[in-house]
Parts: C-alpha cells; sequence; structure tokens
C-alpha cells in the first residue's frame, strides 16, 4: 500500500500546461519561467516602485507614475543591458572625477 506522504510526479506545469504533451518537458518548462517573470511586476527605474507592468514586446509601463521606457521583450532589465549600463556609469564617473 502506498504512503500518504508519496509525492506525485509531473502536473506541475504552471501557464505551460496548454501545451499538453508536446514539445518536451525543458520547451515548457523555460516557456513557464518566461511567462512568470513577464507577468510579474518589476522595479521602476524612476520612481522605485514594484510596479512596472509589460506592456508589449519590450514596451514597459509604471502604474504608479506612468512611466513608459523600452526594456528587453520578456524582462525590463536584460543581462546584456546591465553589463551596458554599469560601462557608461563607469565611463561617466571618469569624466567626472
Amino acid at each position: 500500500m502506498a504512503s500518504s506522504t508519496h509525492k506525485a510526479k509531473g502536473k506541475v506545469t504552471g501557464s505551460a500546461g496548454r501545451f499538453g504533451c508536446r514539445y518536451g518537458r525543458f520547451v515548457r518548462k523555460r516557456v513557464a519561467d518566461i511567462e512568470a517573470i513577464s507577468g510579474a511586476l518589476h522595479r521602476c527605474p524612476k520612481c522605485d516602485m514594484q510596479s512596472v507592468q509589460r506592456k508589449g514586446t519590450g514596451i514597459w509601463e509604471c502604474r504608479k507614475c506612468g512611466y513608459k521606457f523600452a526594456g528587453g521583450a520578456y524582462q525590463p532589465q536584460t543581462p546584456a543591458m546591465k553589463i551596458a549600463q554599469r560601462a557608461i556609469d563607469r565611463t561617466l564617473e571618469q569624466i567626472k572625477g
């Protein structure tokens, strides 16, 4: 007889459950992760509130202050953008001082 502590496997698909058993496990998991990130609220670069929502591909808008800006397709700040911003900040510091 199975014990009551047995945990079920599978069916923890989230938003990618609409694909059923198609496309493979890792593709469905990646889609679910991307959709969770793009649907979440993010921090606004202007007012620093957790209220930025995705409006379209690469378009992000803060619900609090109305600030609209371009970012990544699925997240406001992409890893490449963070690296570029660090380089820009470093250059500006060298110019100032």
